[in-house]
């Protein structure tokens, strides 16, 4: 395993992270094939677990929380995340600061632990002003329940501002964001959010970096039976197309050249560039997290990428 900073800071990632919306949420209901997942990752050296206390509604902090008290905390990078509703409650969303600090206090006694190493602002609230989102962020940092925090999904020019809020009042700025990129989602990240994020000095950690599993040439053929698109329209229709077939298949022949499957050629690709500190994937079973463990052992050359942006159309303009 390689390990790369956040950014400019000192807290260092694996380039393969664990993610909960899987493996801990929704989709894995054995605890043991939970237990035996998380250890293949943590013996194959991922030391970054992601959550958010949307994940089954707590059931995934809950979870993760129970199979990482196994492990030494320090060797550990656990994060969560906090904005979506988790009740019907009026106050029981959003980033005001009374659902902030509820929050944290949430996730910290889910995940059996007295402090985040990493805690995300899961969307931007525009019902919030900056000056409360930053000052509460910031102050979670002082009284040790976080160490550093960031953002996800947000826009760019959201990520500036919170950014230069806190610079220029002596609060703690946001030091990553978690969008989602991939060969097949990178547009918005690679033309607005990542000039913003370098010009700061933060680190990306990226979901879904395999596509929901289609970079992996599992859906070659179609969509099998209780696959996980086939319960999300929303990703479904965005990522399951014939165009996007054709590039998976396509992406084949690079793979077998390089001795790597498709699943690690897309993790490679997205850990090219410097802006991305790790890559969140998740794991029904064991042998999957052992293959993308795989992907940092694969060196991709400037031909290489050459040959993956003339089959992905280019990069964006």
């Amino acid at each position: 395993m390689k390990y790369r900073n956040v950014g400019k800071w000192g807290i260092k990632v694996s380039e393969i992270a664990l993610g909960a919306w899987t493996t801990y949420g929704d989709s894995v209901e054995d605890l043991s094939v939970i237990k035996k997942i998380t250890q293949v990752a943590y013996e194959g050296g991922v030391n970054f677990f992601d959550n958010a206390d949307v994940y089954a509604l707590g059931k995934g902090e809950q979870v993760m929380g129970r199979v990482l008290a196994d492990y030494p905390r320090h060797t550990l990078v656990m994060s969560s995340k906090v904005y979506w509703p988790m009740s019907d409650d009026v106050n029981d969303r959003g980033l005001s600061r009374k659902h902030i600090r509820e929050s944290i206090d949430n996730s910290l006694r889910n995940l059996k632990t007295d402090y985040l190493d990493l805690y995300f602002a899961h969307r931007h609230d525009d019902t919030v002003p900056m000056e409360e989102i930053v000052t509460t962020f910031s102050g979670l940092v002082d009284s040790g329940k976080v160490t550093y925090w960031g953002t996800s999904e947000w826009p760019a020019d959201k990520i500036a501002e919170a950014v230069a809020f806190a610079n220029e009042n002596a609060f703690h700025p946001p030091i990553v964001d978690q969008p989602q990129y991939s060969m097949l989602h990178r547009e918005r990240v690679e033309n607005e959010v990542m000039p913003v994020i370098d010009a700061a000095g933060m680190g990306l950690v990226v979901w879904s970096p395999l596509a929901m599993g289609m970079l992996t040439g599992k859906y070659d053929e179609g969509l099998p039976e209780g696959a996980r698109l086939s319960e999300n329209d929303g990703f479904r229709e965005r990522i399951l197309s014939n165009a996007n077939r054709v590039k998976v298949k396509a992406l084949q022949e690079i793979a077998d050249g390089l001795n790597a499957s498709r699943a690690q050629l897309a993790l490679a690709w997205v850990l090219r560039t410097k802006s991305v500190s790790s890559a969140i994937t998740g794991a029904t079973r064991p042998e999957q997290i052992a293959e993308t463990i795989g992907a940092t052992g694969v060196n991709l050359n400037d031909d290489a990428v050459a040959r993956i942006e003339a089959i992905l159309g280019g990069q964006p303009e």
